[in-house]
């Protein structure tokens, strides 16, 4: 298992701006999940802004619901959602308390407790522990894939601070620096779909959709 470097928790402040410069800001950073047989890592590769309140694509284009309200909460919780029956969904939110606005995680670069994460996702890990790249892609590559090899769900963490020493559900920066982003229009939606708010490492093989 790759062990985890010097690591520096995200503040709050970083969250406490448009959903736009933290989508950006968030690209490179680690998303990690501790547990009692040790911690999860992925290296966050997509990601995509949501608006708020003026953004048809958004949660909160409805107002302030039971489903939603932490979108409307601090910056830097997590908000997590139940999508298509079959998988969850994880965002963290952004902007003052009060105004909507959240990143929504796309996939990770799977990073440490690979192996436990694969498993998770019901992906045979070979006897030496050697995935193939194929295999390494599956896992986090996708909202429903990283959640599930994370075991995010949201009884567990919807509402989760993500920037408390004290979570079990964290994000935090190694030192990593992202060489060139790419900016697309978001996927899997049917509103607002043409807005450029989806963003990726360019050189990442993790990137859960189209380039262009």
């Amino acid at each position: 298992m790759k062990s985890l470097g010097r690591i520096t928790p995200l503040t709050p402040g970083l969250f406490n701006a448009d959903p736009r410069k933290v989508a950006r800001a968030l690209l490179g950073k680690l998303l990690i999940r501790k547990t009692a047989r040790g911690i999860l890592a992925g290296r966050v590769v997509e990601t995509e802004a949501y608006l708020g309140e003026g953004d048809a694509a958004a949660h909160a284009v409805a107002g302030k619901t039971a489903r939603n309200f932490v979108l409307f909460g601090p910056p830097g919780h997590a908000y997590v959602y139940f999508i298509y029956g079959n998988h969850f969904c994880l965002n963290v939110s952004c902007l003052p308390d009060g105004v909507p606005g959240c990143v929504l995680f796309r996939a990770l670069e799977p990073v440490t407790g690979i192996e436990k994460m694969a498993k998770a996702r019901g992906i045979e890990v070979p006897r030496d522990g050697d995935l193939g790249s194929n295999d390494l892609k599956k896992i986090t590559s996708g909202p429903g894939r990283m959640a599930e090899a994370l075991g995010i769900t949201r009884d567990r963490d919807n509402g989760k601070s993500m920037v408390s020493a004290r979570s079990d559900l964290q994000l935090v920066d190694d030192g990593y620096r992202v060489r060139r982003v790419m900016v697309t229009p978001r996927i899997g939606i049917a509103k607002a779909v043409e807005q450029p708010l989806r963003y990726f490492i360019a050189e990442s093989p993790f990137v859960s959709g189209p380039r262009r």
